[in-house]
């Protein structure tokens, strides 16, 4: 079988894609209230600040969307192979998978690493416990993740940027290009989160977006990709909805190492880049607080939330700002402001 020899025609791979978007969507809906209860029962559980009720809620949504995910791209490549069908990009698909996969480990053991209750000793391991991970290696340790996608020499060198247009960049782009993306992009996405539905919501419409946009050109592998990981996000919606029943904890990681995959192997730069617009603006709102403040608000008597100092470091405070509105319409807000980005970033790829 042949590695991205052959493309096969849109509509012999539109069925599977269907069939392994809709498996997504089932297998995540079930799994993920099984791994909820797991969690609360074994203390890997928070309770919500934004709620006047502080009922224990799981803390660990990935694993769910994770199987979800994977059960939908392993049976579009069972089906090919059972179809006889050429498998586009297969050896790109496989390391999109392991990069997603180192992901998702660091941010189950940053999840882990916070909840633990006691701190002992004065050890590496016993310091990193009841806070997680010290704060200067968030920001370096999802470069693991990059290897595999660098390995592979995913995408192509020539990229299509917004306002600079076509660049070459040769060896740079799978040493240094696609580990700086996994980092800033993994990073990005765990800065603006803390409300119900939100990094889900907004992750379902940035994946949706790149999905639809690689099957525009023809990008099957990144399509699959794009389309699985969306429909586990939409399955998973369904219990971090407000009021949340599980909390992303290590899914936020995921979120964007995902969008890195996609945009590399469906050499979509340009676009994801426009896409991705909201999480450049958290980075830097959050780089004037040094990277101190966080998103979530302050539950007020009326059931409005409001940021808890002066200042707007966070795209939520900029929306909570905007006037009385609860959680559910923060969210709300701010996926929409997604929709509207990825609305606007295909007419200016499309007319440019």
């Amino acid at each position: 079988m042949g590695y991205g020899i052959v493309t096969p025609p849109l509509n012999s791979v539109l069925p599977n894609l269907t069939i392994a978007a809709l498996l997504s969507v089932v297998i995540t809906i079930f799994v993920t209230p099984i791994f909820n209860r797991f969690f609360v029962a074994i203390g890997v559980a928070g309770t919500d600040i934004m709620k006047r009720e502080r009922l224990p809620v799981a803390d660990m949504g990935g694993p769910g969307v994770i199987v979800g995910f994977l059960s939908g791209v392993f049976a579009y490549i069972a089906f090919a192979i059972f179809m006889r069908q050429e498998i586009d990009e297969l050896i790109n698909i496989l390391a999109s998978i392991s990069t997603i996969l180192i992901i998702s480990l660091i941010g189950l053991f940053d999840v882990l690493t916070s909840l633990l209750k006691q701190r002992e000793g004065q050890g590496i391991f016993e310091r990193m416990k009841r806070r997680g991970i010290p704060g200067w290696v968030y920001f370096f340790i999802p470069l693991p993740a990059a290897v595999p996608l660098a390995a592979v020499k995913a995408g192509v060198s020539s990229m299509a940027l917004p306002f600079f247009g076509k660049i070459e960049l040769g060896n740079l782009y799978p040493l240094v290009l696609i580990p700086l993306a996994v980092l800033c992009c993994s990073n990005a996405t765990n800065f603006l989160a803390g409300f119900n539905g939100l990094e889900a919501g907004m992750g379902l419409v940035l994946h949706a977006s790149l999905g639809i946009y690689a099957l525009y050109r023809d990008r099957t592998a990144a399509a699959l990709i794009a389309f699985t990981f969306a429909a586990a996000l939409l399955a998973f919606l369904r219990y971090n909805w407000y009021p949340a029943k599980v909390f992303p904890g290590d899914l936020n990681y995921t979120i964007g190492a995902a969008c890195v995959c996609v945009t590399v192997i469906g050499n979509m730069e340009r676009f994801a880049i426009l896409c991705f617009t909201p999480w450049v603006i958290e980075a830097f709102l959050k780089a004037s607080s040094r990277f101190q403040a966080e998103s979530f608000g302050v539950l007020q008597e009326d059931g409005t939330v409001k940021p808890s100092g002066e200042g707007n470091y966070s795209l939520t405070h900029l929306a909570m700002r905007l006037g009385d509105f609860n959680e559910l319409q923060i969210s709300s807000i701010l996926i929409g402001f997604e929709v509207i980005i990825c609305i606007l970033s295909f007419m200016f790829v499309q007319y440019t």
